[in-house]
């Protein structure tokens, strides 16, 4: 190990991005841990990687809020946040921090203002890394999560294996009864239209043809999203023959998580939800509108399947890839 445990009592994790990217990175954490039991790890995130860190809490310690930083396009820019986030980070005094954010062409001289004794990450030629012998060149191929466990193989830290986890609590539980939605246990298929950007959005008349297959072989078709995909999920029913279960806007993502825990197959255009099915060894079908289905779909294919739309737009390739699934899990 290049950073004994002796030496590293505090580690801040830098990964300011969306629940798909962030689920990729939780083998390495599994890794990490076990190399530093004892340290206490904060994640540098976005709003929402609070509530991330409280479903990881065995990972995870503390959580602070990353405002952005300009060349990143998660979130705006905001001066003033990040100049008293600048100051709380090095107030911390962190004993490490890992970039883990990309190749580091944007965020290394960043994270270097962060003041730890120690920094590590991704590096990329022709851009500023420190050469202090713990900053990878970053893996521009294969398995987002073999990517993060590498640079923890690099750090000298052992791999824990690459499967990935969605914990789920006694309240995910309870949000997913409160809703009484009349479901029973692997009697029920998760549809998942909505995604983050247009460009990723499946035709909804093709998410429509699936639940209505789904229901036609017995099963109850629930269709999830957030409240702000309310729309493309409205259009996926105008398009359906048979009537599904609508919880746009009604799930928190634990009670997500526990549906997808449940179902007996899932279909999406999002890799976050995918990735909980993938946790759960839930059936999945995946269809990818990135051109990375190597990098972002499940590792098992055998129990996932996933479509690189991209190169394969056919809707008739989907459906038989569903009823070979369908008839597995029957």
């Amino acid at each position: 190990m290049k950073l004994p445990p002796s030496k590293i009592k505090k580690i801040a994790l830098f990964r300011a991005l969306q629940l798909g990217d962030m689920l990729c990175m939780v083998p390495a954490m599994r890794a990490l841990r076990q190399a530093y039991p004892k340290a206490e790890i904060t994640l540098l995130g976005l709003p929402w990687g609070k509530s991330f860190t409280e479903r990881f809490n065995y990972y995870f310690d503390k959580f602070i809020h990353f405002p952005g930083y300009p060349g990143l396009p998660e979130q705006g820019v905001d001066v003033t946040a990040f100049t008293r986030f600048l100051q709380q980070v090095q107030s911390e005094e962190f004993d490490l921090v890992i970039q883990m954010q990309g190749n580091g062409s944007v965020v290394n001289p960043m994270a270097e203002l962060f003041g730890a004794r120690h920094t590590a990450g991704y590096k990329n030629d022709g851009h500023y890394a420190p050469d202090n012998g713990l900053f990878m060149t970053y893996p521009d191929h294969g398995h987002e999560i073999d990517r993060h466990i590498s640079l923890m193989e690099f750090l000298g830290i052992a791999a824990q294996g690459n499967e990935l986890e969605y914990p789920l609590s006694t309240a995910d539980y309870d949000a997913l009864d409160g809703l009484a939605l009349g479901i029973e246990p692997k009697k029920y298929v998760c549809i998942h239209p909505g995604s983050r950007g247009s460009y990723r959005q499946w035709p909804v008349k093709y998410f429509a043809a699936l639940a209505d297959y789904c229901i036609d072989e017995g099963y109850q078709a629930v269709i999830t999203g957030t409240k702000e995909e309310s729309g493309i999920i409205a259009a996926v029913i105008s398009h359906m023959r048979h009537q599904p279960i609508n919880t746009a806007g009604q799930t928190s993502m634990g009670a997500v998580g526990a549906l997808i825990q449940n179902a007996a197959m899932l279909i999406s255009n999002c890799t976050g939800v995918s990735h909980i099915a993938s946790a759960f060894k839930t059936p999945s079908i995946v269809i990818s509108m990135d051109g990375e289905p190597q990098r972002w779909g499940p590792l098992d294919t055998r129990v996932h399947r996933t479509i690189n739309w991209l190169r394969s737009p056919d809707f008739h390739l989907v459906f038989r890839e569903t009823v070979e699934l369908v008839s597995l899990a029957g």
